[in-house]
C-alpha cells in the first residue's frame, strides 16, 4: 500500500509516493513557468499519471491522492481558491483529478496548505506525537494550521487560520484591507513593505537599505542589513518581532497548544528570534498556558506541505 502526496506553490508542484511509514519512495518537483487556469490542472494530471505509472511498474498500490492547494479547499464541493495562481477563484480541481483517473478506484483528498503543513508536522516533524500544536507560516502570507485534539481546525467553511487578518493594532487602516494587519507587517512581503515606510518616513536614515531602490527591497535585505546592525533593518524585526510575540500569545491563550511550529521563507532566517518571540508573548498571553507550550521550528523546512499532502491521504 502506498499514497501520492502533491504540494502545489505560487511557483512549483511537489509530488511524492510514499509508503505507510513516510517514506518517500519516489519524488519529482515540476515548475510552473506561468501556467495559470486550466494549465496548472493539466500540470497536476499529467504529473499523476507519471506517478500512477512508476506505481504500477514498481508494484506499488496506490490507494489515495492528498493534493496541498496555497489557499481555501471547500470540502462540500471539491473546489479551491488559490489566490497567487491565475483563473483559480473557484477551480474544480477535484473533478479535474478524478476523472483523469480514469475509474481507477483511489480516493482523493484535498487541502489547504496550513492544514497540509501542520499535518506534514504531526506525521514526521516536530509536532509528532502532539494532538494539540499549531504550524504558524510566515512566508509571502500567513496562515496557521490548527490541531486541535488530534483533528485539524478547518471552520464551518474551510477558512479557519486565516490569521494574516488578527487584528493586533489600531485603529483600523484602509492599507490592511487587503491582506488583514498581523500580514501587514510581519510576513515576508510585509517587512519589506515596513522598510520602505520606515526609510520614508526617515529622511536623515542613509543606511544600507535607502542605496537600493525601494520597491526592490526584499525581506532577504532587512534580514541581511538587520545582521550589520542597520537601523532601519533593527527597527522592522523589532516591530515583527512584537506582532509575531503576540500573535503567538493570543493562539497559546486560545487553544492551549503544546506546541506552536514556526514554518515558511520567513523562518528561516527569523528562527534566531525564537527566544524573543517567546519573551514578547509573555507579556500577553494567559499566564499558566504559556508556561506550557515549546515553540520550534518546523522540522521538514519546505517540505511541510508535500509531507503533509501524504498524510493527508494515508488519513483518507
Amino acid at each position: 500500500m502506498a499514497v501520492i502526496g502533491l504540494d502545489l506553490g505560487g511557483t512549483k508542484l511537489a509530488a511524492a509516493i510514499f509508503d505507510t511509514e513516510g517514506t518517500i519512495l519516489f519524488q519529482t518537483t515540476v515548475p510552473l513557468e506561468k501556467r495559470r487556469g486550466k494549465q496548472v490542472g493539466s500540470l497536476i494530471t499529467s504529473t499523476l499519471s507519471e506517478l500512477l505509472s512508476y506505481s504500477e511498474k514498481n508494484l506499488h498500490n496506490i490507494t489515495a491522492i492528498g493534493i496541498c492547494i496555497p489557499g481555501i479547499s471547500w470540502s462540500k464541493t471539491g473546489k479551491v481558491w488559490a489566490p497567487n495562481i491565475p483563473e483559480w477563484d473557484d477551480y474544480p480541481l477535484k473533478e479535474e483529478i478524478t476523472s483523469s483517473l480514469n475509474g481507477k478506484n483511489i480516493q482523493v483528498k484535498i487541502d489547504s496548505d496550513r492544514s497540509c503543513y501542520i499535518l506534514g508536522e504531526v506525521w514526521k516533524g516536530s509536532a509528532s506525537g502532539c494532538s494539540d500544536a499549531i504550524f504558524l507560516a510566515v512566508g509571502t502570507g500567513i496562515g496557521a494550521g490548527i490541531l486541535v485534539n488530534g483533528q485539524i481546525l478547518r471552520g464551518s467553511n474551510n477558512i479557519a487560520g486565516a490569521i494574516g487578518w488578527l487584528a493586533l493594532d489600531k485603529p483600523f487602516l484602509e492599507k490592511y484591507t487587503s491582506c488583514g494587519c498581523f500580514e501587514y507587517h510581519a510576513s515576508g512581503e510585509g517587512l519589506a513593505r515596513v522598510a520602505r515606510e520606515i526609510i520614508k518616513d526617515k529622511p536623515d536614515y542613509q543606511g544600507a537599505l535607502k542605496i537600493r531602490n525601494p520597491e526592490e527591497i526584499t525581506a532577504r535585505d532587512v534580514f541581511e542589513q538587520y545582521k550589520n546592525g542597520d537601523e532601519a533593518a533593527t527597527d522592522v524585526i523589532t516591530q515583527a518581532i512584537e506582532f509575531w510575540g503576540m500573535t503567538t500569545a493570543n493562539l497559546v491563550s486560545l487553544f492551549n497548544p503544546e506546541k506552536i511550529i514556526f514554518g515558511g521563507g520567513v523562518f528561516g532566517p527569523a528562527v534566531q528570534f525564537l527566544d524573543q518571540i517567546m519573551n514578547e508573548a509573555r507579556k500577553w498571553a494567559q499566564p499558566i498556558s504559556i508556561n506550557q507550550v515549546q515553540l520550534e521550528a518546523s522540522a521538514l523546512g519546505s517540505d511541510a506541505g508535500l509531507y503533509g499532502a501524504g498524510y493527508l491521504a494515508l488519513k483518507h
